[in-house]
């Protein structure tokens, strides 16, 4: 049976101009989106100079080759070029109307004009370069998603070195566990953040992490009105000037950004950090100003015209592609805060005030939409939306009825599949494919993404491991600390020499769509039978008494293997044993029996990871006797309490003592 779908935006300028532009340039049909991949992936060195021409990089040097070396991950992106990525942004410095407007939790707005940012940018980076700091070194941030974030990023970038963040919800400890890796020079920090109506101080974790990355110079950034001048403030230690937000702005502006070669490092992205030290993942200018060029403009459409909001945190990728949106030209709206404070309709306040054209979000903000029972659509004026973009999880098929029923018919749920270490989308959306509701629409652009069975032969219709088969120009240039490349290698290439292996599982249907069913070394089995969690998640989290759910497969000592279902209730839900049976009996009809859990565990919430990743590996792991200190990094998760649920279950099972 064929899911329901829904088209979008057939007719997409940009992308039919630059099908057309391509047809001519490189004598290839290009007539629909299955030949316009096929193209990108078989000849990519076309592909990504079309991209780079089309947006039209500046530089200061042209690329000798699109791509050189291989296979994966010995390959080489723009050898010869020479740019920076806030060039690409400054550009734009003519344009009217704001480039970035920001949210505070309480209210405050705040926006900064195209030539406003750029100004700040030129400051900071004086200001920077006073510090000491140059070409290849590191300035650290422990910041918000607020305004100045963006400027130190980019004030980082335009002067050659190399940007990193954590946000302040991260403890001193955990931060520093990523961002000591990097030996910075500077450290920028907020005082204090807002979180559901609450200020929390943190000047005593900036001196600890200022102490713990041996950054040689501090810029404070205050929020709440706590500064390091107050009475009560913490003393900085010596050796490490302190310089204010307001002073940095004052900073001699640097008029000429750093020219570097294209694979200088942009960069560097943390994984999780749940289960040991967060690899550090290398990006370059180049391989980022193509890769979101790509994304922003061919697959999203999105230009001069739109405002994106995209709810994130820059603990989490997707703070990287709000900035990148400036690179087409569109605004992007930040907000720093709780998504339902003071209510569960925040968010789409903001898309409504904003004209927002594009609101990513994840599946939680929109199960939590459903329960609280928003009309978003008839209650805002909504019309400027185009498409809500989705990633973070799988998105259940119920979330597109949901979106279509009660925000706006003709408004498509865009889920999305990407991934910290490409810092992009491997799978997601098109304006040429329709989109089939639980489904991401097809790979993207430039993206040879497959499903490979165990002996590494594409598959379709039938779960495999989700493969990319040629390289792609965000694919990290190296990890931190990893001089010899075997912990990149052991990463992605192992499994499959040559090929990158994501660690997801995934269909690729006949119609060309994906499903993506979790990731697979989590994999459910039951009696031989594998199955993702999102299975399970797609029927239990679109039930109204639920607020979350975690389900793992615990193989145990002995051949056995236990299969238990955690659930969060919604609000004014209690899951009673009746309620319970009945979620059995949905899981057994719209599943199958394999699909209904051997125990179900009623918990207060589902923990996470800092950037919403449901804790699913360290938890299975803790359920086979493992240590939870040797498994997680407490501060590397949104609430370390909610682990003790799952210790206790541990020793009723007999795997702890």
């Amino acid at each position: 049976m064929t899911p329901t779908s829904m088209s979008w935006q057939i007719e997409n300028p940009r992308l039919a101009r630059f099908a057309a532009d391509a047809e001519r340039r490189w004598a290839r049909p290009l007539p629909d989106y299955p030949a316009l991949h096929a193209w990108s992936v078989q000849h990519p060195e076309e592909f990504w100079a079309s991209v780079w021409d089309d947006f039209g990089v500046v530089t200061s040097a042209p690329y000798e080759a699109v791509l050189t070396g291989g296979p994966m991950p010995h390959h080489e992106w723009f050898p010869g070029a020479r740019l920076n990525y806030a060039d690409q942004i400054f550009r734009h410095d003519t344009r009217d109307g704001a480039a970035v407007v920001s949210y505070e939790e309480d209210g405050t707005r705040t926006e900064l004009s195209w030539s406003e940012l750029e100004k700040q940018v030129r400051a900071v980076a004086g200001t920077l370069r006073g510090l000491g700091v140059g070409e290849g070194d590191r300035v650290v941030g422990y910041l918000t998603n607020g305004p100045e974030t963006i400027v130190a990023f980019l004030a980082t970038a335009s002067l050659g070195a190399i940007w990193a963040v954590c946000a302040p919800d991260l403890g001193a400890a955990t931060a520093a566990s990523r961002l000591a890796q990097l030996e910075p020079s500077v450290l920028v920090a907020n005082t204090a953040y807002d979180w559901a109506g609450c200020t929390y101080d943190r000047r005593a974790e900036v001196v600890d992490l200022a102490a713990a990355t041996g950054v040689t110079a501090l810029v404070e950034v205050p929020r709440s009105g706590l500064t390091f001048d107050g009475d009560d403030a913490p003393a900085l230690g010596a050796g490490a000037p302190r310089v204010t937000w307001a002073e940095a702005l004052t900073g001699a502006p640097v008029e000429a950004t750093a020219q570097v070669p294209a694979n200088h490092p942009l960069w560097v992205l943390f994984s999780s950090g749940t289960t040991g030290v967060p690899k550090g993942m290398v990006h370059s200018h180049a391989g980022v100003v193509a890769a979101h060029a790509s994304m922003f403009l061919l697959a999203m459409d999105c230009g001069p015209d739109d405002t994106l909001f995209w709810y994130t945190t820059p603990n989490w990728m997707m703070w990287n592609i709000v900035v990148s949106a400036l690179l087409v030209g569109s605004r992007t709206v930040t907000y720093e805060g709780n998504v339902a404070y003071p209510g569960p309709d925040r968010l789409w306040r903001i898309v409504a005030d904003e004209r927002v054209t594009m609101f990513g979000t994840s599946p939680g903000q929109l199960q939590l939409s459903a329960q609280t029972r928003l009309e978003p659509g008839r209650d805002l004026d909504l019309s400027a939306l185009r498409a809500v973009p989705v990633t973070g999880a799988p998105a259940p098929a119920a979330l597109n009825q949901w979106l279509r029923e009660h925000v706006r018919a003709d408004v498509p749920l865009l889920s999305v599949c990407g991934g910290t270490d490409v810092v992009s989308a491997f799978l997601g959306c098109s304006p040429w494919l329709p989109v089939y509701d639980g489904e991401l629409s097809g790979p993207a652009l430039g993206v040879d993404a497959q499903a490979w069975d165990a002996d590494g032969n594409p598959v379709t219709d039938e779960v495999g491991e989700l493969v990319i088969a040629s390289p792609g120009p965000s694919m990290p240039l190296y990890f931190w600390n990893d001089p010899d490349g075997s912990r990149y290698k052991a990463s992605y290439f192992d499994t499959y020499p040559g090929a990158w292996r994501q660690g997801d599982w995934v269909t690729r249907t006949g119609r060309g769509s994906f499903v993506v069913h979790g990731r697979s070394d989590s994999t459910l089995n039951r009696n031989g039978v594998r199955f993702g969690s999102s299975d399970i998640y797609d029927i239990v989290e679109s039930d109204p008494a639920v607020a979350e759910a975690v389900v793992l497969g615990v193989e145990l000592d002995g051949g056995g293997y236990r299969m238990p279902l955690f659930l969060a209730p919604a609000p004014g839900h209690e899951l009673d044993e009746a309620e319970l049976d009945r979620i059995r009996g949905r899981l057994r009809t719209e599943g199958s029996p394999r699909h209904v859990p051997d125990e179900i565990h009623v918990v207060r919430a589902v923990p996470h990871t800092r950037t919403g990743k449901k804790l699913e590996i360290p938890l299975k792991r803790i359920l086979q006797g493992a240590d939870p200190f040797a498994v997680l990094d407490p501060g590397a998760i949104d609430d370390a309490s909610l682990v003790d649920d799952y210790v206790a279950l541990a020793r009723t099972w007999g795997t702890r003592g």
